[in-house]
């Protein structure tokens, strides 16, 4: 790695840095509602995006500077076996769109603004509504953790993070401004500045990689050169060469389709979903998304990549923006650079943003002020979403970077046990408020105590998410085990609460809802005539 500071990338990366902030406080005029204080315009963006605003969205929520750094990461360290997250990709869009259509319509038709407000009212039950939002927030916070990891492994190989023995608010000071702005233009702008800046995000990163997909093989001379000493890396270390070894064949497909299930149950994947004008946007970005998964396939390349031109690192997730380093001229390792790191300021204010809004409406307005008015819940929301985003900083300027990436595998695990109450309660009825609780509960608890005795190289427990499924004997995703135990349990209970006639919630939904589409009669879209032009 380089000692001294590239001053060349660094002001490449310094000017994208100003100009999305820039961008990020403009947003606030953007499409300006005649009424700021609701949550539908500060959380929601006024529920006004088009198709291309909520494609950028959706594509900046979910593939983030994590997503550039610690995918192609995981195959320069462990093999293909790194690849899980592309077939997990691929898997996730036929799945929302049975849902996503259906979540969107109930919610307009109610002015649900969270999942839990939508479990609240399917299930007449605040108890599993406030499980849903604690579960939510508690997965959310290390994903923000994790994006800020992204912004200063960028920052250590351009230079500017320091030596170990730096004194530690110099070594910090940049991600500190940086975590500053970004605070700044949320809580101005809510979720129309990540929507913007998403525009700029998703452009950089494509053009880094199809640069990158060409030229750096060139450099390195060739596809079959490339492969070649991935698998010589892998074959001395006995990791299995290109294919996972079969003893990790479970461990991946149970990874993959866990994921799957898991990533739009994460609160910042429905409040960009949420922020959608039209049942017909959501089908439509079901339909192009899956482009994104193209990019992650390549992307996962430069791991492979990253042997070849040589890169030593103690850590992994430095692989990547050294090869940026190493292989691109300083002016193109700045562009490179700045994707990584608007890469992390676009999710991060959107995962802020949900959590905010979800501590707002189903712990703050339930449990605390019933009698919120939209001016208060969107002042509480802006002050939640800053303390949000404290605790992330705070998480990684104390923690080791490993344990932010094994609480983020955690949250993983916890997320997906939100599954049967949120998608089962879009499509039918029958489960049983307390048997979903009791389900939830068990996934949560066995979820959490299998993670806790994982061990790795450098840590005791929380050491990784796989673990030995209970009656096969095989090495399977920890979330998926504890979600099918989540399942048995919840409908073993809902049978034997019917039986005993244990008394159900009010049901405020009705068929007709999840169908609705903005424009039908009875649908709170609530729009401002200025959003009538919405992009398409």
């Amino acid at each position: 790695m380089n000692d001294g500071v590239n001053g060349v990338a660094l002001t490449v990366f310094i000017l994208f840095f100003l100009a999305v902030t820039v961008m990020g406080f403009l947003a606030s005029r953007w499409r300006k509602a005649e009424n700021e204080h609701s949550l539908d315009e500060w959380g929601l963006g006024g529920r006004s995006f088009g198709t291309w605003i909520t494609w950028f969205l959706l594509g900046g929520d979910l593939y983030t500077a994590y997503t550039f750094v610690a995918v192609p990461a995981a195959i320069y360290a462990a093999g293909a076996a790194g690849f899980f997250a592309v077939p997990y990709t691929i898997l996730v869009y036929p799945l929302i769109f049975t849902f996503l259509p259906r979540l969107w319509s109930v919610s307009h038709k109610h002015g649900y603004v969270t999942t839990s407000d939508f479990v609240r009212g399917r299930f007449g039950s605040k108890g599993l509504s406030l499980a849903v939002a604690v579960t939510g927030i508690l997965a959310t916070m290390p994903y923000i953790a994790l994006q800020l990891v992204g912004i200063q492994a960028v920052l250590d190989v351009m230079g500017i993070g320091g030596g170990e023995n730096t004194n530690w608010f110099v070594k910090d000071l940049p991600l500190l401004i940086a975590f500053g702005v970004l605070a700044a233009y949320t809580y101005s702008s809510g979720l129309r500045a990540p929507a913007m800046i998403a525009f700029v995000k998703d452009t950089l990163i494509y053009i880094v990689i199809a640069v990158a997909i060409i030229y750096i093989p060139i450099k390195l001379g060739g596809f079959d050169d490339v492969f070649g000493a991935a698998s010589e890396k892998y074959t001395a270390a006995k990791a299995g060469g290109l294919v996972p070894l079969e003893a990790g064949q479970w461990t991946y497909a149970t990874l993959a389709l866990g994921s799957a299930l898991a990533l739009f149950m994460y609160p910042h994947s429905i409040t960009a979903t949420l922020s959608s004008r039209s049942r017909e946007v959501i089908r439509r970005n079901t339909t192009i998304l899956p482009l994104y998964s193209l990019m992650l396939g390549l992307l996962a390349l430069l791991g492979f990549m990253a042997i070849a031109a040589g890169v030593k690192v103690t850590n992994p997730q430095l692989a990547i923006p050294q090869l940026f380093e190493d292989m691109f001229p300083d002016w193109f390792a700045g562009v490179a650079f700045a994707a990584i790191g608007i890469g992390a300021l676009v999710p991060a204010a959107i995962m802020s943003i949900a959590a905010a809004n979800l501590f707002t409406r189903n712990i703050y307005k339930d449990f605390i002020k019933p009698d919120a008015t939209p001016a208060q819940e969107t002042k509480i929301s802006k002050l939640v979403s800053l303390l949000v985003k404290v605790g992330a900083l705070v998480f990684v300027l104390t923690m080791d970077k490993t344990v932010a990436i094994n609480f983020q595998l955690l949250g993983g695990i916890w997320i997906l046990q939100t599954f049967p109450a949120l998608v089962g309660g879009l499509f039918t009825r029958w489960f049983h408020r307390w048997a979903l609780l009791a389900g939830w509960a068990l996934g949560m608890v066995y979820g959490t105590v299998a993670a806790y005795g994982v061990a790795s190289p450098t840590q005791k427990h929380f050491g990784g998410s796989a673990k030995e499924i209970p009656g096969i004997g095989e090495i399977g995703y920890i979330g998926l085990t504890a979600f099918v135990l989540n399942l048995v349990v919840t409908v073993i209970l809902t049978f034997v609460l019917k039986a005993l006639k244990a008394p159900d919630g009010v049901d405020e939904t009705s068929p007709e809802d999840y169908t609705a589409d903005a424009g039908d009669p009875g649908v709170q879209t609530e729009l401002p005539p200025a959003t009538a032009g919405s992009v398409h």
